[in-house]
């Protein structure tokens, strides 16, 4: 049940259960090493069995050899140099790949040195990007078509993927919008059921947890950031007041973007404070906050949201843009975990790491769906913000 006193908003959706996280003392710290899965809420395990299928076993070696490869990642690519195509998580060998143009030279060996595997692809993660970022300009110019959905680099094809909804694959605007892209050779185009259509997920006011922007708006607590917290940008705007669960005054957002991006930062007040700690709902034991490190494609990763509360599921890509009804939003990362609405701008953590906070999607978490996050590094560093870690 709900402690009477206030919590700090840093849970990822309602900030008030009376739980342990209560007594700790929060540190700011910048991003750090992800710790091993043994230091982690045992809950995790629970969450990633009923989420992935799992048994206890095999959660926990997943855990543990995820937070290697997420530690690895950065050191691996940098070995690559020119040559890095991208790097992602196989979870059947449990390693991080490494896809590098050229297969057979001195980057190769020093990227086996690392522990990473090496595979060969087709081209540069510098050429993907640029290609991505040709129709990012696109749509940032000009729009893009409702039709398509979103697109993303995907580092294990090495190509540029567009969403499309299906029977719009070959319609002028669509043939026009991804022209930049298939003239490189590097496109390739995926149908989507129309019902798939990602959308924000904001909610009106339906009673539980989590925050109110302006007394009639609800959405959920990202990440505690000195001073406040972060959640996403289509939730409220520069001076909106914001609310806690049990209706008092809390604070107000002091910076927010979207579209193009999908971040806020609320600065916080009124005997408000902040913890390090993700709300697990019930589902999973409350989870510490130990630092950022950005989890590897094919990762675990799990999301905290006042409506659904607590699911998990895998990194599909990273740096994404998807095309919402209000325009479009960059730099996103893609997940296979389900959110409905009121979930928006609330936590996904891989182990005891921030990844970012909820945007949109399609779906629910009765059927299954798709969901997108905003990295929160990005949004620690456009506001100057310090992560509140344990």
């Amino acid at each position: 049940m709900r402690s009477p006193t206030k919590l700090c908003l840093g849970l990822s959706a309602l900030l008030a259960l009376g739980t342990g996280a209560l007594g700790l003392t929060p540190a700011a710290a910048s991003p750090s090493q992800p710790t091993s899965a043994r230091a982690l809420s045992p809950g995790l395990t629970t969450a990633l069995q009923r989420d992935l299928g799992l048994t206890a076993s095999q959660a926990r070696t997943r855990l543990a050899r995820e937070a290697a490869a997420t530690k690895l990642a950065p050191r691996a690519e940098r070995a690559a140099g020119q040559t890095f195509g991208g790097s992602w998580y196989d979870a059947a060998h449990g390693t991080l790949v490494v896809g590098l143009t050229h297969t057979g030279g001195a980057e190769a060996d020093s990227v086996r040195s690392t522990g990473a595997t090496v595979v060969r692809v087709a081209h540069s993660a510098h050429t993907l990007d640029a290609t991505k970022t040709a129709l990012d300009n696109v749509a940032r110019t000009d729009g893009a078509p409702t039709a398509v959905r979103s697109w993303h680099v995907d580092p294990r094809t090495s190509k540029v993927v567009a969403e499309v909804g299906k029977g719009a694959e070959h319609s002028a605007a669509v043939t026009k919008f991804l022209a930049p892209a298939r003239k490189t050779g590097m496109l390739t185009i995926n149908s989507v059921a129309t019902e798939q259509q990602p959308q924000t997920f904001a909610a009106g006011t339906v009673g539980g947890d989590p925050y109110y922007i302006n007394g009639n708006t609800r959405c959920s607590i990202g990440f505690s950031v000195v001073g406040g917290f972060v959640s996403a940008g289509h939730c409220g705007t520069p001076g909106s007041s914001v609310a806690g669960w049990d209706g008092s005054a809390m604070g107000t957002f002091a910076g927010s973007s979207f579209p193009g991006n999908d971040y806020s930062y609320i600065r916080i007040g009124n005997g408000w404070w902040t913890v390090p700690v993700v709300l697990g709902w019930g589902t999973v034991s409350d989870v510490l906050v130990r630092g950022s490190a950005v989890a590897p494609v094919g990762s675990s990763v799990c999301r905290s949201g006042s409506t659904t509360h607590w699911h998990c599921g895998t990194v599909l890509t990273q740096n994404e843009t998807v095309n919402y009804s209000q325009g479009s939003v960059y730099q996103l990362t893609g997940t296979s975990v389900c959110a409905e609405p009121g979930d928006s701008g609330g936590s996904f953590i891989t182990g005891d790491q921030a990844q970012g906070v909820t945007s949109g999607g399609w779906g629910n978490c009765t059927s299954g769906g798709q969901t997108w996050f905003q990295p929160v590094n990005e949004i620690l560093s456009t506001y100057g913000l310090t992560l509140v870690t344990a």
